[in-house]
């Protein structure tokens, strides 16, 4: 066998090869899911991160108009549990985050979970992202729904801040 030939056998080895992982990352996933945190599920073994949205963190506190401050992070993990309840959730994987994690848009019952969470002001856009859910945060926000019902950080403001406190 020629060097030509044995190279031309290799590429096209290695498109195979890249095809048939592309197509294999793209595969539902599906079963019952464990919320890790308002954006996040984990469906046997595989940690899933909503796409296109981002939630308050666990320990992230927002304000109600009364001043009181609650734990708008935990309250949209226990959002999101509630809604899947023991039914089966079915994710549509669309990338893997720098974690690891798969990216997904996932469903329980015909409803999108992502957008649901957005819509239920549990929620916002991550437009850095995506854009697939900004109506969906306009409609909570108009509602005054969630954390729209007082004053927050978005979410990666708060993570940030986080970080710069632990270094600085």
């Amino acid at each position: 066998m020629s060097i030509g030939r044995a190279l031309s056998c290799v590429a096209f080895g290695l498109t195979v090869l890249t095809a048939t992982s592309s197509a294999a990352a793209a595969v539902p996933i599906a079963g019952v899911a464990s919320v890790i945190d308002g954006d996040t599920i984990e469906i046997h073994g595989v940690r899933i991160r909503l796409q296109g949205i981002d939630a308050p963190e666990g320990r992230q506190l927002c304000t109600r108009p009364t001043g009181e401050r609650w734990r708008c992070g935990q309250q949209a993990s226990l959002a999101l549990s509630d809604q899947i309840g023991r039914s089966t959730v079915s994710c549509d994987p669309r990338d893997t985050d720098r974690y690891g994690r798969t990216v997904a848009v996932c469903s329980s019952r015909g409803v999108d979970l992502n957008g649901w969470l957005v819509t239920q002001g549990w929620a916002v856009a991550y437009r850095r992202y995506s854009r697939d859910y900004v109506r969906a945060e306009d409609q909570a926000r108009a509602a005054r729904r969630g954390v729209w019902s007082g004053q927050f950080d978005m979410p990666w403001e708060w993570r940030a801040a986080r970080r710069s406190a632990a270094t600085g």
